[in-house]
């Protein structure tokens, strides 16, 4: 331990490692680790983020959560996607 003078106050600084022991926590699973959310990256055109960008200046949420609620949606009902004319007019 060191006291550090801070004005007219007096703080102690400890040292984590002397007050817990880390080996001895018992570590479980985080029950809420499928529902924290990933960071990724990904090509969209102009279009689609501008239409969720004026979403969000009428909605007053942040278009990256508005495209996160759509697709968490999409999710939800099982929406699946139909090429009429294959993958390939889609431009895949």
């Amino acid at each position: 331990m060191k006291s550090i003078k801070d004005g007219d106050f007096v703080m102690e600084e400890m040292d984590m490692r002397e007050e817990y022991d880390i080996k001895a926590l018992n570590p479980r699973k985080n029950p809420y680790a499928k529902k924290i959310k990933k960071p990724v990256t990904m090509n969209m055109s102009v279009a689609t983020i501008e239409y969720f960008k004026s979403m969000s200046d009428e909605s007053g949420i942040p278009y990256q959560v508005l495209m996160n609620f759509y697709l968490d949606d999409c999710v939800r009902q099982q929406k699946k996607l139909r090429f009429v004319g294959g993958p390939e007019s889609a431009g895949i």
